[in-house]
Formats: C-alpha cells, sequence, structure tokens
C-alpha cells in the first residue's frame, strides 16, 4: 500500500498488464494499483476486467479496459496506443496472458493446436513487448513476462511439449531482450511460477491418448514442500511489484522462480 505520504512503490508509473481478468494478471493489476500505477486491463474480452476496475476504483486508483487478443498484432498495438492516449507514457508492462492449449501426445498433436499454443504465449509476447518497447525507450522502464517452471526447470508434465516449448521460448526472448534493451533503461525479466490457484485449466483440452505417454510417478508427502498446495496469485503479485519498482534496478535478464521449491522435485 501507499506510504502516510500517498506514494506507493510505483506512484505515479503506468502498467499495462495483459490476461488482467483473473488469476495472476488480476492480481498484479490490483497491486500495481495499490502502490500507485495507472493500470491498463487487457484481456481477450473487456468485460472480463470490469470487476477489476471497479476494484481498483473503488479503492481510489486508475485504470482503464483495453479489448484485445494478444496474438494480433493490431490488437495489442491499438491496446498500448490506447494506454498512451489516456496517460501519455508507459512504465511497466506485464506480459501475462497465456493458455495451456491442448495437452495431448506428439504423434497426435494437431499442427493448429500447437501453433494456437505457440501464437498465444510466445508471438504474443514478442507483440506485448514490440509494440511498447518505443515508449518505454523514452523513460526506461521494467518488463515483466509470465513465463514458468515448465520447460525451463521440469519436463513431466505430459502431453505439454507446447506448452513447455513456449515457455522456455519466452525466457529466451526474455534474455535477448535485456541485453538488446539495456541501454534504453528498460530492464527485462520472467517470473516462472509453478502451480498457482488459477483459472488457467479451463483453457486446456486434454486428450484422452494422454494416458498412452504418462509415466506414473507420486510424491506420498505432496510436491510443493514450502506450502500444502498451490500457490495465491497474490504472492506471485508482489514479485511482479518487486520487479516493476525500483527496488529491482539491477535485476534484468533473470528468470525468477516462485514455485515452493516445486520444481525442485518434479525437475
Amino acid at each position: 500500500m501507499a506510504d502516510a505520504n500517498g506514494q506507493g512503490r510505483v506512484q505515479g508509473k503506468v502498467a499495462f498488464v495483459t490476461g488482467a481478468g483473473s488469476g495472476i494478471g488480476r492480481a498484479a493489476a490490483v497491486r500495481l494499483a495499490q502502490e500507485g500505477a495507472k493500470v491498463t486491463l487487457v484481456d481477450k474480452k473487456e468485460d472480463r476486467v470490469a470487476e477489476v476496475q471497479k476494484q481498483i476504483e473503488q479503492a481510489g486508483g486508475e485504470a482503464i479496459p483495453a479489448e484485445a487478443d494478444i496474438s494480433k498484432p493490431e490488437d495489442i498495438e491499438s491496446a498500448v496506443r490506447k494506454t498512451v492516449d489516456a496517460w501519455g507514457r508507459l512504465d511497466i508492462v506485464f506480459a501475462n496472458a497465456g493458455i495451456n492449449g491442448t495437452l495431448t501426445p506428439i504423434e497426435d498433436m494437431a499442427p493448429e493446436d500447437w501453433s494456437t499454443t505457440l501464437d498465444i504465449n510466445l508471438k504474443g509476447t514478442f507483440l506485448t513487448v514490440k509494440y511498447a518497447v518505443p515508449e518505454l525507450k523514452k523513460n526506461g522502464g521494467s518488463i515483466v513476462i509470465t513465463s514458468s517452471i515448465n520447460g525451463n526447470r521440469v519436463f513431466s508434465n505430459f502431453g505439454m511439449s507446447a506448452y513447455a516449448t513456449s515457455k522456455a521460448g519466452q525466457v529466451a526472448f526474455m534474455q535477448m531482450a535485456a541485453l538488446e534493451l539495456a541501454q534504453f533503461g528498460i530492464r527485462v525479466n520472467a517470473i516462472c511460477p509453478g502451480a498457482i490457484s488459477t483459472k488457467i485449466d479451463q483453457n486446456t483440452e486434454r486428450k484422452p491418448e494422454l494416458k498412452e505417454i504418462t509415466i506414473p510417478v507420486k510424491f506420498p508427502e505432496g510436491d510443493q514442500p514450502l506450502e500444502d498446495g498451490p500457490g495465491k496469485p497474490e504472492q506471485v503479485a508482489n514479485l511482479v511489484l518487486f520487479l516493476a519498482s525500483d527496488e529491482s534496478s539491477h535485476i534484468t535478464g533473470t528468470p525468477i522462480y516462485i514455485d515452493g521449491a516445486e520444481s525442485l522435485i518434479r525437475g
């Protein structure tokens, strides 16, 4: 929260959050607003963020909705333009939106299912960063990308070859971008969550063929050593706030794992 003088850790900055209607995106948008940022709430359908906007405004913050399919260049370009038209600047980009996609063996995966996952998760991240960069160059800023432990530390989630590939690609892209953009005072980092209580399973299609390739693995004491269950979106939001703020001013090009040590067991 803002301090007694009304100064939050991102006071006066403008943030652009994709997938802001639920889960990690929603929690991050609310947390950034609590700390003084003006927030553009980007989601595939504008009505998905109405409740989030209301929550932010009722608490005294500022937010605007922006409807965008992150896999479409014109949508993202328009959403960035709407942000700058509203507030005159852009300082923080949280490239968070993504899907699990279709879970199936490689030989059974339809090429279009592979493409859909890569288009949203990887191409969508590229487009979000691409159209934000010209604005971020003006004052510097922070880009945070939601990757995953999958494709980086964990490779045992059967049927998730497209998802894991997209998440590994995001980390490689983040590191390339971090070096390229450092000269402009733009930091780029990736967060790699483990199991977090969100609604991402609603866009997951599990094919019956999965049972043919699944190797049973049991963790009698559970696979999340730090806490008895998945993490919370609010815990991830606190990490996003840190990376968006000047408190992380010397951190860039870094994947940061937030998984309660889950990936150390499952990797």
